[in-house]
């Protein structure tokens, strides 16, 4: 290249890889932006929304980035409150109504009580807490409300149950939505909690992105900062991310860092070529990971049948995946546990309404088999 070099400059840049971030561009999400809008247009004109939004996916699918784009999209137009909540932060029912600041608020606007259904709630007392779901319709008939609940797999069945139920009543009544986010086996645990909710759910599933999406992950941010990006060199960006929304930030952060050493140059083979250490020292370190907990669950036997299985397929049936997990050595879980496990830590998924299996992230399953063989066989460095 025939500019001279700058330094890589400290900034992250456009994208962001990791901890739920929001990239300036939400690639391949559509389908969820609109349907958000269309759900927050009923909100805010006063209409009950009797249902709620259920998010769920491997971790580094973008769950997290996608309620930060909701929030953001609220915040923006404004007339709209948007508590956002941990399913950690709610050990116990009771806590539930002063996490979300409903007693306070209530308090503020009704000393004494309030109507619900036309029924009295007594707020008298500074530790009086009025029902959750009652709560939630009085504070959303003054104003529309969303509460965002992330990690919402780690809520107590107990709380979980409060919650829901609520949900459902006040939603029934009031412009109230609850948009929950959790693993992929948060569908099982939600009914777990409470049978009738997932009829009444919206259930959206994030997984990886087609070539596309993550194509324009790519090109849109390097090109709102001017960087152009060749066809052949973005191709193996996709194809080398798999389309796994995490690794396709990595990628582009360490593409831009070294396209904006050369400023006015577009991104070529050989921008790619030295960027790609940087992306696969970062990917491996996930993966490793990733491993170590495999390894800490007791997870690792199961998990490599379960990447042999997928070695040259793309999904698998529910018998082809028994058949996978039978392959595991036999001190492992049984196979019912074991594939919940991966289920939850986003092995792998079933994203739709077909009884199939599909990786979390198809790398990691290359990882596994490479650095983790089986014991009777020779590690990875030739041991």
């Amino acid at each position: 290249r025939e500019h001279r070099p700058m330094s890589v400059p400290a900034e992250p840049g456009p994208f962001r890889p990791g901890r739920g971030g929001l990239p300036p561009f939400l690639a391949g999400r559509e389908p969820e932006q609109t349907l958000f809008r269309e759900v927050m247009g009923d909100l805010r004109g006063g209409v009950p929304v009797s249902r709620s939004l259920v998010l769920f996916g491997p971790r580094g699918s973008g769950k997290t980035a996608l309620l930060r784009w909701m929030k953001r999209e609220v915040e923006t137009d404004g007339g709209l409150d948007a508590p956002w909540l941990f399913g950690s932060d709610i050990p116990e029912p009771a806590r539930l109504v002063g996490r979300l600041g409903l007693g306070s608020w209530l308090r503020k606007i009704a000393p004494e009580s309030v109507s619900a259904n036309g029924a009295r709630v007594p707020l008298r007392g500074s530790d009086s807490q009025p029902p959750l779901a009652e709560a939630l319709e009085v504070r959303a008939k003054a104003g529309p409300l969303l509460v965002l609940l992330d990690e919402a797999h780690a809520l107590e069945p107990e709380t979980g149950l409060w919650l829901l139920n609520a949900a459902q009543t006040a939603g029934r009544e009031a412009p109230f939505l609850l948009v929950l986010a959790g693993t992929p086996d948060l569908l099982l645990r939600l009914s777990e909690m409470g049978a009738g909710f997932m009829g009444r759910a919206e259930q959206l599933p994030l997984g990886r992105l087609d070539e596309t999406a993550a194509a324009e992950a790519v090109r849109r941010p390097l090109a709102d900062d001017g960087i152009a990006v060749e066809e052949q060199a973005l191709a193996r960006i996709v194809r080398e991310s798999h389309g796994y929304p995490s690794f396709v930030q990595l990628w582009g952060q360490a593409v831009w860092r070294r396209a904006r050493r050369f400023p006015g140059g577009p991104v070529t083979t050989a921008v790619v070529e030295e960027a790609a250490g940087e992306f696969e020292a970062r990917r491996n370190r996930y993966c490793l990971d990733r491993l170590r907990e495999l390894e800490k669950g007791n997870l690792l036997p199961a998990a490599r049948a379960v990447a042999a299985g997928f070695r040259d397929e793309t999904s698998l049936s529910d018998a082809a995946f028994e058949r996978a997990l039978g392959g595991a050595d036999a001190d492992g879980p049984g196979s019912a546990e074991a594939a919940e496990a991966l289920e939850h830590l986003g092995f792998v998924w079933q994203a739709g309404g077909t009884p199939s299996w599909e990786p979390g992230i198809p790398s990691l399953m290359d990882y596994i088999l490479e650095h983790a063989p089986p014991p009777d066989e020779p590690d990875a460095a030739g041991g």
